[in-house]
C-alpha cells in the first residue's frame, strides 16, 4: 500500500468509525509506525481533511445537521468539579465539543474534547489525573468556555439552568 492509499484507507476508517481512533491503533491496523500515522494526519488536514485530535484518538468532524452550537462561560476549580461540570453537560443531552481559555499572552487556547457520555468523562478525568496535566482553566484561574452541541435549544436552556444552580456558570446577570 502506498502513501496515498494509505490515507485513503485512513479517511475510510475514521468516516465510517464509531468513535475515536487512537494513532496506535491506526498504525497497527496499516502497518505502519504511529509517527507516520501523525504525518498522514497532518497531510490530510493540510489538505483539508476535518481530523481533530481528541484525548480519545483522532476523529472526522460531520456535520451536525440540525443541531445548535452554543458556548457557555464557566469557572470553578479542582478535578471533582471538573468532572461534575462536564456529567451535567452530558446528563442533560449536552456534547462538550471543546474547552477554550484566553490566555493574557497567548491569546484564545483551545483544545478538542468530543466527550458525549459519562463514559467520555470518566475516560477523560482518568487521564487528566494520570498525566498530571493541569487543566487548560488553571491558566485563567478557572474561567473556560465550552462549546457545545445540542439537540434543541429547551435543551441548552437545561444545561444552562443546572450548571447555573451549581454556581459553575459565568452570567452577566
Amino acid at each position: 500500500m502506498d502513501s496515498n492509499e494509505r490515507r485513503e484507507e485512513i479517511l475510510n476508517i475514521l468516516c465510517n468509525g464509531e468513535g475515536p481512533v487512537k494513532g496506535t491503533e491506526l498504525a497497527e491496523e496499516l502497518g505502519v509506525s504511529r509517527q507516520v500515522i501523525v504525518q498522514d494526519i497532518a497531510i490530510l488536514r493540510a489538505g483539508g481533511e476535518k481530523i481533530i485530535a481528541t484525548p480519545q484518538g483522532y476523529i472526522m468532524l460531520k456535520s451536525g445537521e440540525g443541531k445548535l452550537i452554543k458556548s457557555i462561560v464557566c469557572k470553578h476549580s479542582g478535578y471533582d468539579e471538573i468532572e461534575d461540570e462536564l456529567n451535567t453537560i452530558v446528563d442533560m443531552g449536552g456534547k462538550a465539543l471543546d474547552v477554550i481559555v484566553e490566555h493574557p499572552l497567548y491569546g484564545e487556547i483551545k483544545s478538542p474534547l468530543m466527550i458525549s457520555s459519562r463514559l467520555d468523562v470518566s475516560d477523560f478525568m482518568k487521564n487528566l489525573i494520570k498525566t498530571k496535566a493541569e487543566p487548560l482553566s488553571s491558566l485563567t484561574d478557572g474561567v473556560h468556555i465550552h462549546t457545545i452541541e445540542v439537540e434543541d435549544e429547551r435543551t441548552f436552556e437545561k444545561i444552562v439552568n443546572a450548571l447555573k444552580e451549581k454556581k459553575y456558570l459565568i452570567t452577566d446577570k
